[in-house]
């Protein structure tokens, strides 16, 4: 894409009420519930395409969470019971029991749905093989990085693979578990490169809420093979309207990006998916305009909320999204 600040979700939005009650209902088939799923998705394929989106998928409305959901999809995984998370929020921990191997694609029928339905680039959210490992119980591998490294071979890039075979031409693979562990970034990285290997297709690797520990990764970004790292960093930074380096704060550390060389493209996150608080549309410009400034090439940034938008209402995630799209179309008149 070669217009400046290209706009994206990053992935998940909040299912509505509506599906969540007819879903849970034991009384309606499963046919139905497919049939319900699809409506969910094409609204939220539509309603993104109207806010202005360029790249969109469906807001994951066919998976119950992004750990969870792959698990049950891959051989050598037993649940072994309910974890709370953020948010107040709990997922199926599973204990790995055995050599990890690919069952199927268990997100073909949802891209073959939004590649169908959609008139956008559409960008298809992965669970990378660092998150998956990270957040189970290794009971079978000698060690964490055989563990990573076998998700990746072995499930992760089999699937992308076969996405790829049917179309996919963006792939995001999300690893928040990346950077809270610094001192395995090496095994994160020779992870996503294992992932990579021999695909034709755009990656892109999402991380978020992290601290510092971004410092961590950018030694690395020159040899992990992704196009984009989407990146959280609004949670972080001021809500003060400028481009000068002390208000935007948030963003300092675009500076040992660009000093460690990195030239690929950053998916930057300007908006906070943790708050109900609506960035002006100046904030989202200003953001925008000091990362061009300081990585230097605007085509390369591209705008996005700093996570998944789950946490929040639809209405308010909806908003959120609006304010990315309108703050980008700030930016690139300011450029010209």
């Amino acid at each position: 894409m070669t217009r400046s600040f290209p706009t994206q979700e990053i992935g998940s939005l909040k299912k509505p009420e509506w599906l969540l009650e007819l879903v849970r209902n034991k009384s309606i088939s499963d046919e139905d519930k497919n049939k319900a799923r699809n409506d969910a998705a094409y609204l939220n394929i539509k309603t993104l395409e109207d806010i202005g989106l360029d790249v969109v998928y469906d807001g994951e409305v066919r998976r119950v969470e992004m750990y969870e959901y792959p698990v049950r999809y891959i051989d050598g995984f037993e649940f072994a019971g309910l974890v709370r998370s953020w948010d107040n929020k709990y997922y199926k921990k599973a204990r790995c029991v055995g050599k990890v191997t690919y069952k199927k694609d268990f997100h073909l029928d949802e891209f073959k749905f939004v590649k169908q339905n959609s008139k956008r680039m559409v960008k298809v959210p992965v669970t990378g093989p660092y998150t998956l490992a990270d957040w189970s119980y290794n009971e079978f591998y000698r060690n964490k990085e055989e563990f990573v490294l076998d998700l990746a071979r072995n499930v992760v890039r089999p699937l992308i693979q076969d996405l790829v075979k049917h179309g996919a031409q963006i792939i995001q693979i999300d690893e928040p578990a990346a950077t809270t562990h610094p001192a395995e970034m090496k095994i994160f990285a020779d992870a996503i490169n294992e992932c990579a290997k021999g695909i034709r297709a755009k990656i892109t690797v999402h991380a978020c809420y992290s601290g510092n520990e971004y410092q961590a990764l950018v030694p690395y970004t020159l040899e992990i093979k992704a196009a984009q790292f989407a990146l959280e960093f609004a949670n972080r930074d001021s809500w003060k309207l400028g481009v000068s380096d002390n208000v935007r704060n948030g963003y300092s550390v675009l500076k040992t990006f660009r000093e460690h060389g990195y030239n690929g493209e950053i998916g930057l996150g300007v908006v906070d998916v943790h708050v109900d608080d609506l960035e002006p549309v100046e904030l989202v410009r200003d953001r925008l305009l000091y990362a061009a400034k300081v990585l230097g090439d605007p085509t390369k940034v591209y705008a996005n909320p700093d996570c998944g938008l789950r946490t929040r209402t639809r209405s308010i995630a909806f908003e959120k999204l609006r304010r990315v799209v309108k703050g980008a179309e700030l930016a690139r008149q300011v450029l010209s």
